[in-house]
Formats: C-alpha cells, sequence, structure tokens
C-alpha cells in the first residue's frame, strides 16, 4: 500500500512538474503589452516585444482595446505593460501612480508639438521647386491674421482658412478658443475636417502642389517625418490660460508603465524598459516607414532596430544585447 502511495505521489509529482515546463504553465515568461489602437503604440509594442523574446526568452502578445479599457486591465493586472501611455489624456494617471496601482518606468519620449503648422516654403521659399516665399514674417499664430489672402477659403474667398481639429475632439474645442482669442474670425473661416484622414490628404495635396495651408497638427506623426511643415509659434504655455486658447500646447508626457508586481517578477525585463526611451523624430521615422512600405508594426520594429542599434547599446546589457543582435542579423 505505502508502494502504491509512493507511485502516485511520484506520478503526481511528475505530471505537475511537466505542466510548470509547458506553454501553458505558470513558469513561462510572457508579456502582455496594450494596444490602444495606434500605430506607434503597436510598433513600440513590437520592439520591446521582439527584444525581450530574442534577449530575455519571454513570449509576447497584446490585448487591444480603447485607451480606457486598456488602462483598466493595467490597474487591474490583466495587461503586463503599457509601451506608450499619453498621461494628460488619463485623468487618473498620477492618482493611481501615487497609490502604487501600477509602475511607472520611465518616459518613452516627451519632445512631441502640436498646434497650427505650415509649409517651410510659404515662410523660405524653396528654390529647388521654384517656390518664393510668400511670408517670409510668418511666425506665430498671431501674424496668420495678416495673410487671409494666402491662405484663401475655398468657399468664401474674400476669408481665409485655418483647418481645426476633428468635431468630436477635445483639442477641437481648444482651438476654436483659439481662433476666437485672436479675433481670427475677423477675416479667416474656422475649417473641421471629417476625419484625421481628411485632414492628412489636404495637407498633403496642398504641399505637393505647393500651395498654402495652414491647419492643425501633430508629431510625431508619418506625415510631419515626410513633408516640412513648421509649427507657428505661439505664448508659452499655461495651465491657467491653455483652454482659453491663449498659449501653446504643451508637450505631453508619454511614458512606460507595467502592473503592480511585474518588475518583482522578471527584474531583468522591467530594468530594460526603465532605460526604454526615444524620441518624436524617431517615432516619427518609424511610422513613415510604416506607412511607405505598408509593413506591418513587427516588421517596423526589426527595420527600426536594425537602423538604430546604438539604442539597444543603451538599452541592454552585454549578454542581451548579444543575443538581439544575433537575432536581427538573421532577419
Amino acid at each position: 500500500m505505502k508502494k502504491q502511495k509512493m507511485f502516485l505521489f511520484c506520478a503526481l509529482s511528475l505530471v505537475l512538474l511537466l505542466s510548470a515546463c509547458s506553454p501553458s504553465g505558470s513558469t513561462k515568461k510572457t508579456v502582455v503589452f496594450a494596444d490602444a489602437g495606434w500605430d506607434s503604440i503597436q510598433i513600440h509594442n513590437a520592439v520591446a516585444g521582439y527584444i525581450l523574446e530574442k534577449g530575455f526568452g519571454f513570449e509576447w502578445s497584446q490585448v487591444t482595446g480603447s485607451t480606457a479599457i486598456t488602462y483598466q486591465a493595467l490597474v487591474d493586472g490583466e495587461i503586463d505593460v503599457y509601451m506608450e501611455v499619453w498621461t494628460d489624456n488619463i485623468a487618473p494617471y498620477y492618482d493611481d501612480k501615487a497609490s502604487g496601482s501600477f509602475d511607472e518606468y520611465g518616459i518613452n519620449y516627451d519632445d512631441n508639438n502640436q498646434g497650427f503648422y505650415v509649409p517651410r516654403y510659404v515662410i523660405e521659399g524653396d528654390a529647388s521647386r521654384g517656390i518664393a516665399a510668400s511670408a517670409p514674417d510668418l511666425k506665430t499664430v498671431a501674424d496668420l491674421k495678416k495673410y487671409p489672402h494666402l491662405f484663401k477659403d475655398d468657399e468664401n474667398p474674400s476669408m481665409g482658412r485655418v483647418y481645426g481639429g476633428i468635431p468630436g475632439w477635445a483639442v477641437d474645442t481648444i482651438l476654436l478658443n483659439k481662433f476666437n482669442f485672436y479675433n481670427m474670425d475677423e477675416n479667416f473661416v474656422y475649417f473641421r475636417p471629417g476625419s484625421d484622414a481628411a485632414l492628412a490628404s489636404v495637407l498633403t495635396a496642398a504641399y505637393e502642389k505647393g500651395e498654402a495651408i495652414v491647419g492643425y497638427y501633430w508629431e510625431p506623426t508619418w506625415l510631419l517625418a515626410k513633408y516640412d511643415f513648421v509649427l507657428l509659434e505661439d505664448a508659452p504655455y499655461n495651465a491657467a490660460t491653455f483652454e482659453n486658447g491663449e498659449t501653446a500646447f504643451p508637450a505631453v508626457k508619454v511614458t512606460i508603465a507595467g502592473r503592480k508586481g511585474f518588475k518583482d517578477e522578471y527584474p531583468d525585463a522591467a530594468a530594460f524598459l526603465s532605460k526604454y526611451r526615444t524620441s518624436s523624430a524617431l517615432n516619427s521615422s518609424m511610422l513613415l516607414h510604416m506607412q511607405e512600405t505598408k509593413d506591418n508594426a513587427l516588421k517596423t520594429a526589426v527595420w527600426f532596430l536594425k537602423e538604430n542599434t546604438e539604442l539597444l547599446k543603451t538599452w541592454l546589457d552585454a549578454d542581451e544585447l548579444a543575443k538581439v543582435t544575433a537575432a536581427l542579423e538573421k532577419e
């Protein structure tokens, strides 16, 4: 009887051991990223996922949902890592961080801009395209009032046109307030494109024709990586008057966050994520590559890592770097 019990105990122990070593076992190193639906976060997931897979032995996946849903999943511990948290867009972020609902590993980038842009050739001209500068002293949003004739409205040529925000976007209200604060309604029309795609299309079409245009846009984007636009200056950011449209937009801190406990379970992975940092320009380059090649996020991530090998040296130690570099050489 004792032998039978011993046999059953050994058999059960073997089953548990095999289960723990299987892909579905609890000891398998996995990381689940938040996919809030935009291209850059998907690329960052792929960059970090590739590195964690090749350099640290992880498997990785993504959970797709809105910003609100994926953020709550992070707080609830259902998502491990959020690679691109736009902190200004999530009201409870700083309170949740202070209460320890998640861990903030660091800043992905914080040098992003948004506001009213014009093509550089409007201000400086472009000799290679035979375009003369049409507004050489245009520097600020306030200066626009001098140039309604340059940015003519299609439906009312006696007025200028400024392309504003997308209906329903929070920024649209701020931009309209700015439009009114500068009394642009006296000789300009505030025009709302129907979608971000429509806005990109009209800016692209005007640029390729060498025409004058002024409109809202933001960084990082493929469009501002491909075309040379200038952000018009505004009064320095002031939190008290910003929403009234009286100042420039602030740069948004885009952070990397992890669920509570992840860094304790995987300190080496958390250490890598804490060193992970990019820039608005790097993000725009990734997005432009994806736009022009139609590569998916993973292919774009591999291209990005091959193009920016110096970044890997700042993110990884020697052993991890060797593993990831060897994997990239095989791609």
